[in-house]
């Protein structure tokens, strides 16, 4: 396959960037997204120019550091998947590909394809945990029974890796449903109950500090999601929301 690539580069924070076109030649269909970015990058390397910075860890879409906007979607064309399982068989030969960084105020670009989400460290720092004594005098987690429902519940949300597609493909840039999901996977069982008031109060005022939108229910971030984390969870922590606003 040969491919154009239009990718955006920026320097650091401080620069205005924009999006420079590539091309790569005889690319497999079978290779990752990010592999095809490794061959553009031995490319420029070779050509004594600076190679694109994206992020990246696990490569196996357990992580999420690899978010990337790609043809106007995060994480690409395809779904349930991060943009590291991504294959290039997605595309066609001779198409042009747009590769972006994720575009949020609260998700400052470093430089190039690579974005600052440490808010969303910042929100779970804020309440997204439980308080266990882990002196030497834990409960063992099957001690307390759990409804099966409730646990498969909480399952789901938790299975969300914060990569921040929700935001991305957000008209608002809202961080409602990742937030919904930190929330909800504590609601629902008994662990969570002894914080859940300061829990959700807590992370919903941080998520408003740095500066995510408002959710109006377009139901993009559900589509976009590589974990498929379910609209559900916002209206959980919107009545979590609620019952801990009234007890205050």
């Amino acid at each position: 396959m040969n491919l154009t690539l239009k990718i955006w580069r920026q320097k650091n924070a401080s620069d205005k960037g924009s999006m420079v076109d590539y091309k790569v030649t005889d690319i497999s269909p079978d290779m990752s997204f990010l592999e095809m970015l490794d061959v553009l990058n031995e490319q420029l390397i070779n050509k004594g120019e600076e190679p694109v910075a994206f992020d990246h860890d696990c490569r196996e879409g357990i992580c999420g550091m690899c978010s990337l906007y790609i043809n106007g979607e995060a994480h690409g064309p395809d779904r349930g998947i991060t943009t590291c399982q991504l294959h290039m068989r997605m595309f066609k030969d001779g198409d042009t590909i747009t590769i972006e960084p994720f575009r949020a105020t609260a998700f400052p670009v470093v430089k190039d394809l690579i974005v600052d989400r440490s808010s969303f460290d910042r929100i779970q720092h804020a309440g997204g945990f439980i308080s266990v004594n882990t002196s030497g005098n834990t409960i063992d987690a099957n001690a307390i029974p759990v409804n099966k429902h409730d646990a498969d519940d909480a399952f789901s949300a938790a299975t969300c890796i914060g990569c921040g597609a929700c935001v991305a493909s957000c008209k608002n840039s809202s961080a409602m449903l990742f937030v919904g999901a930190k929330v909800s996977q504590f609601a629902l069982l008994p662990q969570g109950k002894v914080e859940a008031t300061d829990r959700v109060l807590n992370m919903v005022k941080q998520m408003d500090e740095e500066g995510f939108g408002n959710c109006t229910n377009t139901g993009a971030c559900e589509v976009e999601c590589p974990k498929g984390i379910s609209l559900e969870n916002i209206a959980r922590m919107n009545r979590e929301y609620l019952a801990a606003s009234l007890k205050g």
